[in-house]
């Protein structure tokens, strides 16, 4: 039997999107079940020490575009360094991406928000839009017009927020984190670690 991963995501993420392919690539080689928190790392970063990017210093603002072109090139992948809609609102998208974990499945919450995170990274689209964001639902194969309505409960909001409590308490503090047992694997540049974690069983 196959580990499990514990995926904590921001759908705002670039580093979250470069690795979004090759997690779940490796949960399927691996045998491994994964489930997705879109947690709210606006919460996390100040929690843990961290701080949001327009209050870092200028060095590691450009550091930072400087890390995503390499990455561009070194995965091959069509990302925009500065796309049009970053930071889009992400409580909508990541409502519906528990929604659908919690009643529909993992598999169907990690496509939603890959789908989402291409959208943004890729296609310099408005994922924070309700009616770009039905159109990606739609995309995955989900009824748009039932996950949207499913996701505008307020409950997947006070869920995200327990999530994020619990993720702090864990030892989470950027994104992505994919957690095995009590390891904590921080960011898409850890997954060759991920990858002997999950070969080791």
């Amino acid at each position: 039997m196959g580990l499990h991963i514990d995926y904590y995501a921001s759908l705002n993420s670039p580093w979250t999107h470069l690795g979004a392919d090759r997690i779940a690539a490796l949960a399927a080689t691996h045998g491994a079940s994964m489930r997705i928190y879109p947690v709210d790392f606006g919460t996390i970063f100040p929690a843990s020490g961290g701080l949001p990017l327009p209050k870092r210093a200028p060095q590691r603002q450009a550091y930072r575009l400087m890390e995503l072109e390499r990455w561009r090139r070194r995965l091959g992948l069509p990302i925009h360094i500065r796309p049009k809609f970053f930071p889009a609102s992400e409580l909508p998208a990541a409502s519906c991406v528990i929604a659908v974990r919690e009643t529909i499945g993992d598999a169907p919450a990690i496509a939603l928000a890959h789908r989402v995170l291409r959208a943004l990274w890729q296609e310099e689209k408005d994922t924070g839009d309700v009616a770009t964001l039905a159109g990606l639902i739609a995309e995955v194969g989900l009824d748009a017009d039932a996950v949207l309505k499913l996701g505008a409960d307020p409950q997947w909001a006070e869920r995200r927020a327990a999530d994020t409590r619990a993720a702090l308490d864990r030892g989470v503090f950027g994104a992505p984190s994919y957690v095995i047992g009590e390891e904590i694997f921080w960011g898409q540049d850890r997954l060759d670690f991920v990858a002997e974690r999950l070969a080791a069983g």
